[in-house]
């Protein structure tokens, strides 16, 4: 079972309750908080799952997820999305770019765990 994740996040306290329950389950948790480089970060990182959140600076987490889901290496990443705008057009809009699972904020810490749980396991 793979146990490193990357977490594209903008918001701080995000970041730290996402990181603080995925450690403690024995996660390795790298973050990263602009769009702009996004692709280039998930590239290098090479995580067993990505989270990423839709409203991002400088650039959009549906434009990323199109992005990654278009190059080969990163095609079958599995992807959590998560957005603060729960509309169904989002969501409908990162299931035609390819996203694996989606969850609107606020979530439990169960949800976060049991969905990453959910990404790696076959």
């Amino acid at each position: 079972m793979g146990k490193r994740v990357l977490l594209i996040e903008d918001e701080p306290n995000i970041i730290e309750a996402i990181r603080f329950i995925l450690s403690r389950d024995g996660w390795a948790v790298d973050t990263h908080s602009n769009g702009a480089d996004a692709v280039d970060v998930v590239r290098a990182k090479a995580p067993d799952v990505l989270i990423l959140d839709v409203m991002l600076p400088n650039r959009s987490g549906f434009d990323i997820l199109k992005d990654l889901r278009a190059d080969g290496a990163t095609a079958g990443l599995p992807i959590l999305m998560l957005t603060a705008r729960g509309q169904t057009k989002d969501r409908e809009l990162a299931e035609r770019y390819g996203v694996s699972r989606f969850m609107t904020k606020p979530f439990s810490n169960a949800e976060i765990l049991t969905s990453v749980r959910a990404l790696v396991t076959p």
